[in-house]
């Protein structure tokens, strides 16, 4: 697929690519049909990638766009469907720049799942669930990977963990805490499809909802090291090693 890493790649709803077989012609959404043509200036003739979780990849041409109307013709599928491991982010939200660039990172880090936060100190409670979705999506344009992650409403950090299944492990960024130095540790070479990470806010978890993690048997303590990071930052490298770990634990 390298020969066509330079060519445009837009994700398409399974609904949107019904049925995908070399020579099956479909239209192009009013969306698609205006970045190509407006913003890339792409004509009839062009190539291009279009890709969803159920069909997997292929390569197209483009049989024609004007202003949000356009049509393209598979012909050749470049990767067969494949599931993506199951991974869940739990973050508290952020502002908006911080939130967006968590979405960024986390769909190309692997996270499949987004469950955003609302904590003690958490200082905003809402988001635009349709932006953040579109971010998503450009981010997996963007990193090749074949799915969109789904992206939940925030929730109270309690009913989070109410919820959290009991055979998963929850990673959790708990820094700065005596009680931590109690718990043993689970080792990031356990994680498992469907474990997940947990970030706090800037300004951390407060020492009640640190007590109530540890107090968990799912909640897996995890240290990012000795520096303090942003919480963005500690998204990163928190997924970094959790994604780590679920390929020593595949190999």
């Amino acid at each position: 697929m390298s020969t066509h890493a330079h060519l445009p790649r837009l994700y398409l709803a399974p609904q949107e690519l019904p049925h995908a077989a070399n020579g099956v012609s479909c239209a192009l959404p009013a969306t698609q049909a205006r970045y190509l043509g407006t913003v890339l200036r792409k004509q009839a003739g062009d190539l291009l990638r279009v890709f969803n979780t159920e069909t997997g990849e292929w390569l197209a041409t483009l049989d024609g766009v004007r202003k949000d109307k356009g049509s393209f013709t598979l012909t050749e599928q470049l990767r067969t469907p494949t599931p993506q491991p199951a991974l869940v982010l739990a973050f508290a939200l952020l502002k908006r720049d911080a939130t967006d660039m968590v979405l960024r990172m986390g769909t190309e880090l692997g996270v499949t799942r987004f469950l955003p936060l609302i904590t003690e100190r958490t200082n905003t409670h809402r988001i635009n669930l349709e932006r953040l979705h579109t971010i998503a999506t450009e981010a997996a344009e963007q990193c090749e990977r074949l799915d969109i992650p789904t992206i939940e409403e925030p929730t109270p950090l309690l009913h989070m963990l109410g919820a959290w299944p009991q055979d998963r492990h929850l990673f959790a960024a708990i820094e700065r805490t005596e009680a931590r130095s109690i718990t043993t540790p689970v080792s990031l070479h356990a994680a498992r499809p469907g474990d997940g990470l947990l970030i706090g806010p800037e300004g951390g978890l407060s020492d009640t909802e640190c007590q109530t993690l540890l107090n968990r048997s799912f909640i897996a303590p995890l240290s990012l090291g000795p520096l303090v990071l942003r919480a963005d930052t500690a998204v990163a490298a928190g997924l970094a090693l959790l994604g780590h770990g679920l390929r020593s634990a595949q190999d």
